[in-house]
């Protein structure tokens, strides 16, 4: 059976797989980085005594815009795939109402073309 005329704007699986896993992956490293620099904060933050208010805050402060700027940052991976998913459905749509519009057309030319061949009484 011939594949949906429509199928070239479908993202592959392997594809839509490999950026889920990427997001993945990239999600697990930076999990893996912020624990570290945790850790690193709260080893440095033992040593600092003299200063451990204020360096206590700007280092949570600082730990917590990296969380949120890290979270923004997955989001917007995720959302990624869904703006390709909507761009791959207005493509689809598109070519249908482009293949509606050419067959209207096609007809409409036929019909004036046999209307002009048929004798005049």
């Amino acid at each position: 059976m011939a594949k949906e005329p429509f199928e070239q704007f479908a993202m592959p699986n392997e594809v839509r797989a490999f950026v889920e896993q990427s997001v993945a992956q990239a999600r697990s490293a930076f999990d893996g980085i912020a624990n570290a620099a945790t850790q690193a904060v709260s080893h440095w933050q033992g040593q600092a005594h003299a200063a451990r208010a204020g360096a206590s805050e700007i280092a949570h402060k600082s730990m917590a815009y990296a969380e949120q700027n890290m979270a923004s940052t997955f989001d917007f991976a995720q959302d990624a795939t869904e703006v390709i998913r909507l761009q791959q459905e207005y493509m689809a749509r598109q070519m249908q109402t482009l293949t509606a519009q050419t067959q209207e057309l096609g007809q409409s030319a036929a019909k004036i073309v046999m209307d002009a061949a048929k004798p005049k009484t």
